[in-house]
């Protein structure tokens, strides 16, 4: 364990906040308690009535209509699910884009959709190729590939400009989306983004057939961890449900055939590293999430660096929250997701992070 001690006040997302010294444990499951920790432990073993989570997600609800976008790639026809979900506030006539996580797809991220249509915003949640309700290809993956089929959604659906906004690996998606297709960014997001080093110096490829073997070999127990890691302020009984789709697609007959698809979308990491766009992105941008971060190590530091190398960035660190602030810290981050997606495009993002120590080094 190590400690990065913060400024006793600083200027977050355009507001004060106090910002407490921060406890990182890289890899630990368990922390300090803090505040508004939950106190619930999520079973040790897989609930008896757990079934099979059909490898097209059939039987897992999704809280909107499901629509679908037709592929073709690689010589298949295929289909890509997304979400369109109306504003439930006053329309401000704007489209926020949302690129999930590795481990979910796009049905998790309801309250942050809901957040964004109660504040005007049309918003569009895809599932990636190989998640969710969308078509499981077995192909070899990269970020292209969502980014590309994302701007011919957004084509077919007459939307000129849209925010694009990314949590975890959709992080990456959302940057090569942003690099790619600056016309059609408005605002870009990284929340918790993950892939912010290039592990490839010094590193063999990684083994294709071990990484499927790995993700072949997954258990209940390697799945709740995975998840347990995201939320150092505390587990949650909802969060339980997002391990039971998870884990159920290894109790399917179409499991082998899912772990091969698996194991390809976590080689994009190694093969496919989106660090050297950065420098070239000139939307106005936020880089966003939970100092905790146990997938990242030192992730304040790491942040402040993608921060440094966008050309417009403003940064907001949450200390004590962990990889999901959009489930763990939902009160500040959906306010502050939505203050910054409000703003002008064409205005300068808030610069007041560049005079603190935020994720500086020593501090």
């Amino acid at each position: 364990m190590y400690e990065d001690q913060l400024d006793p006040m600083v200027r977050l997302g355009g507001r004060s906040m106090l910002a407490l010294k921060i406890a990182l444990m890289v890899g630990g499951l368990v922390s300090t308690p803090v505040r508004g920790s939950a106190q619930a432990e999520p079973p040790s073993e897989p609930p008896a009535e757990w079934t099979a989570t059909a490898i097209d997600y059939s039987n897992v609800p999704y809280p909107w209509p499901v629509d679908y976008l037709d592929v073709r790639l690689f010589g298949l026809d295929l289909k890509m699910a997304y979400m369109d979900v109306a504003p439930t506030g006053t329309p401000n006539g704007r489209t926020v884009v949302v690129f999930h996580g590795m481990n979910f797809f796009g049905a998790p991220y309801e309250p942050m959709i809901r957040a964004l249509a109660g504040a005007g915003f049309r918003t569009i949640a895809v599932d990636r190729l190989g998640y969710g309700r969308s078509s499981k290809p077995d192909i070899h993956y990269n970020l292209h590939i969502p980014a590309r089929n994302t701007k011919a959604l957004l084509d077919e659906l007459g939307i000129e400009r849209a925010a694009i906004v990314g949590h975890s690996m959709g992080g990456m998606v959302a940057t090569r989306f942003a690099s790619t297709y600056p016309e059609t960014t408005s605002h870009l997001v990284m929340v918790n983004q993950i892939g912010l080093t290039d592990t490839r110096p010094g590193r063999a490829w990684p083994d294709p057939e071990g990484a499927y073997q790995s993700a072949l070999n997954t258990t209940y127990q390697s799945t709740l961890r995975g998840h347990v890691r995201y939320y150092p302020r505390g587990w949650k009984p909802e969060y339980l449900q997002w391990v039971k789709v998870q884990y159920g697609l290894t109790l399917s007959g179409d499991w082998p055939r899912m772990a091969k698809i698996r194991a390809g979308q976590r080689m994009i990491l190694f093969e496919d590293p989106v660090v050297y766009e950065w420098q070239h992105i000139a939307t106005k941008a936020l880089v966003i999430g939970g100092a905790d971060d146990r997938l990242v190590s030192d992730f304040p530091r790491l942040a402040r660096n993608v921060a440094e190398q966008l050309q417009n960035a403003q940064l907001i660190i949450y200390p004590e929250v962990g990889h999901s602030p959009h489930l763990d810290n939902p009160e500040e981050f959906h306010p502050d997701l939505i203050q910054f997606l409000r703003s002008d495009p064409d205005v300068p993002a808030d610069q007041s992070w560049q005079s603190t120590n935020i994720g500086r080094p020593g501090t």
